[in-house]
């Protein structure tokens, strides 16, 4: 499968965003790749909320199988109360991490909107979670074994691997 490139899928999400956000519309990202992706979205949206970032290993329902790294803070800068937020993140698989970023989030109080933005969407749901914004979905879903994953380099340009677990 030839890999999809990720600075041209951020710049068709960001254009697919454009019309349905305000300035005031909140990015919290999922650590790591979301967060990468939210801060490209952030500054080619112009929006005013500051950026939020989220680690979502502590809600995961499999954290005690220990497949997390390092756990990171979570940092939401604004109020989420009544709040519209978009939850980023670079691929959608099952729905979990999502799930584990909702839980999070709403311990931060209740926002009056919460969308999912994904640069790829893989298949092979697992709970009834869907990305309003998407940049690309997959055809075919990936087989079990292999998973996308967004780089930055040094420089800061972004790319999509392709892991064989």
């Amino acid at each position: 499968m030839p890999l999809p490139d990720a600075e041209q899928l951020i710049a068709t999400l960001a254009a697919a965003m454009r019309p349905h956000i305000s300035a005031n519309t909140a990015l919290v990202g999922i650590h790591t790749g979301g967060v990468w992706l939210a801060e490209r979205l952030h500054a080619l949206l112009g929006l005013s909320q500051p950026l939020g970032s989220i680690d979502v290993s502590f809600y995961r329902d499999d954290y005690a199988k220990g497949l997390h790294p390092q756990p990171r803070k979570s940092e939401i800068p604004f109020d989420v109360e009544g709040a519209h937020i978009v939850i980023v993140d670079d691929v959608l698989y099952t729905g979990r991490t999502t799930r584990a970023a909702l839980n999070e989030l709403f311990d931060y109080g209740r926002p009056a909107q919460v969308d999912l933005a994904v640069l790829i969407d893989r298949g092979g749901r697992e709970l009834p979670i869907a990305a309003r914004f998407c940049a690309l979905n997959l055809p075919e879903p990936l087989p079990a074994g292999q998973h996308l994953q967004l780089e930055r380099d040094d420089s800061g340009a972004l790319s999509m691997r392709l892991i064989h677990a």
